[in-house]
């Protein structure tokens, strides 16, 4: 549940606190005062879509802070390192050049760690969801949402990637005979060219290294033979003379036991500086070198850097390039026989794939069913007495029978009158309509959705009379098992709130500014007046305004009667 909202500086709003209630909160208020900026403002600290325009003129930085009530999060909160409490708090700064930084708890997130965590608290439907409806490409995920089928949807993605993986390699095989022979001879140039170069993995490094040194041999013999000839050459050596040391420290220790831990450092160094000159006595063997052998390194390294630059590659890559030209070698050789093996397996994943696809089918036709007839109800209960509602399942006619999504086609039809005959709700339903399907859709889908805050910004948009007193009736009844916060134009909605927002623009200082004012029953009933009669409020619509806040706590009282 959302229970409190803050926000500074974004768009018209200069400074608002909001409270939210449990249950039905309701926003009303002139156009353009800024009910929908509060609603996008919210958008925007749960990770939605945010630019420098959403800064206040005027202002170095928004900030939008939320706090939920959502134990529902805790998952999220130990998947993401942060402590879970009892009061979530999200915070979302958007600074006048376009950055953003968002926290939750205090922990830094990232914007798409709060898209995640907005998930799981609230859901925001707008007036683009009507038009969302008319898209038939959603209307099998909104089938697959309602049945409930991801185990089953997970095993038929399984099946049907495997089916194509095959379905490709097969391609791959039955190429013409002309492009056959055209990539077989660019791939045999490849393999030879590449096998010729004898090329193994480390090379070019230990030559560049042998380069380098024999580059600076004649330094590098120079140092070394001094070194050794101190160490070792002279007379006396470096060697010796530590030798020597020990031998007469070792003596001296028979009368001075306290020297003996020296003689063995002294003995100890003499054999490391022995060591030393064996090594480089070593190395000097190494710098004995031809000048042929410099300029075969300088060949090697040419060759395996120009293969390098042909083929875009590094040395592991040449390596790899080579293994899969003579792969394809053998594939194209061993086609016939290969050709034969894969279409044995394409035809076993086909199975395997449509099995799956049947059992996915069968899924959706039993919840395509209930749902039919769940929205039918629900539909009745918003003054469409004679709405029918179908869902169309049919079968995919392309080979293979199956698709991405399996072997349905899925389509919502709805006959809106008596009489009419169901067809696609693009071309039936009319703007009220589309607001009440969709509201319809909400109620069924709303005992599926873990979310505990629904936000309705306008969806009311062509409804009136009758029909918009159903509507009022329908959100609160969703209100009875999740907040609902609602933005709204109409009367017989806001009377059914059990928390009523006013939302006013006013200017101040030659600047707009937006405030938020939650109503006592003095203030709904004069907001409900205006909403039926603009600003000619009068003692008329006053009382018709008592009349409909009753009736409303009435038929709230009637459908819950421990309330």
């Amino acid at each position: 549940m959302l229970s409190n909202l803050h926000i500074e500086n974004f768009a018209v709003i200069e400074r608002v606190d909001v409270r939210f209630g449990e249950g039905f909160n309701v926003l009303t208020g002139e156009t353009g005062a800024g009910k929908s900026i509060l609603i996008d403002s919210i958008g925007a600290v749960l990770g939605g879509r945010v630019s420098k325009d959403c800064v206040r003129a005027g202002s170095s930085r928004a900030v939008v802070t939320a706090a939920f009530l959502a134990p529902a999060a805790d998952a999220w909160c130990e998947e993401n390192g942060i402590e879970p409490e009892q009061t979530l708090i999200l915070q979302r700064q958007i600074t006048a050049d376009g950055r953003s930084s968002c926290r939750v708890n205090g922990v830094p997130v990232s914007v798409a760690q709060l898209r995640g965590l907005g998930a799981c608290l609230l859901d925001i439907h707008g007036q683009n969801d009507g038009r969302q409806l008319m898209d038939e490409s959603r209307h099998l995920a909104y089938l697959d949402a309602f049945a409930g089928v991801q185990q089953e949807t997970d095993a038929y993605q399984a099946a049907w990637h495997a089916y194509q993986e095959t379905a490709a390699q097969i391609r791959r095989l039955t190429m013409d005979e002309l492009e056959k022979e055209r990539l077989q001879r660019s791939l045999s140039a490849e393999a030879a060219e590449l096998e010729a170069a004898g090329l193994r993995q480390g090379e070019e490094e230990e030559l560049t290294a042998r380069r380098d040194l024999l580059h600076n041999a004649e330094r590098l013999t120079e140092w070394i033979n001094q070194a050794y000839e101190a160490l070792s050459g002279g007379d006396p050596s470096g060697a010796g003379l530590a030798a020597d040391a020990a031998r007469c420290v070792t003596r001296a220790a028979a009368w001075a036991p306290e020297l003996e831990q020296t003689a063995a450092q002294i003995q100890e160094a003499a054999c490391t500086l022995e060591d030393a000159a064996e090594q480089l006595r070593d190395l000097l063997g190494t710098l004995d070198f031809s000048p042929q052998e410099y300029d075969a390194l300088e060949t090697r390294i040419s060759t395996l850097r120009r293969l390098q630059k042909k083929y875009r590659t590094d040395e592991t890559g040449l390596i790899e390039r080579l293994a899969d030209a003579k792969r394809q070698l053998d594939e194209i050789a061993f086609s016939e026989d290969r050709l034969t093996r894969l279409e044995k397996e394409l035809a076993a994943r086909r199975a395997a794939a449509a099995r799956a696809a049947a059992a996915l089918t069968a899924r959706r036709r039993a919840a395509a069913a209930e749902l039919e007839g769940r929205i039918a109800r629900e539909l009745r209960d918003l003054s469409m007495p004679s709405a029918r509602f179908l869902v169309e399942l049919e079968p995919i006619e392309d080979e293979p029978g199956f698709g991405p999504t399996g072997a349905d086609t899925v389509r919502f039809l709805m006959s809106a009158n008596a009489g009419m005959a169901p067809g696609r709700i693009s071309k039936i339903a009319s703007g009220g309509e589309l607001s009440r399907i969709m509201l319809a859709i909400k109620s069924v889908f709303a005992a599926h959705d873990p979310v505990g805050t629904m936000v309705f910004d306008e969806i009311d948009t062509g409804v009136s009379g009758v029909a918009a007193q159903r509507v009022g009736e329908k959100i609160a009844q969703l209100a009875a098992q999740r907040q609902i916060l609602c933005i709204t134009h109409l009367p017989q909605i806001a009377a059914m709130a059990d928390w009523h927002f006013y939302i006013e623009k006013a200017e101040c200082g030659g600047m707009a500014k937006t405030s938020v004012t939650l109503l006592g029953q003095d203030g709904r009933c004069r907001e409900l007046a205006r909403l039926h009669g603009g600003d000619r409020v009068t003692q008329t619509t006053l009382a018709s305004a008592q009349e409909q806040l009753r009736a409303a706590e009435e038929w709230k009282r009637k459908r819950n009667p421990g309330g």
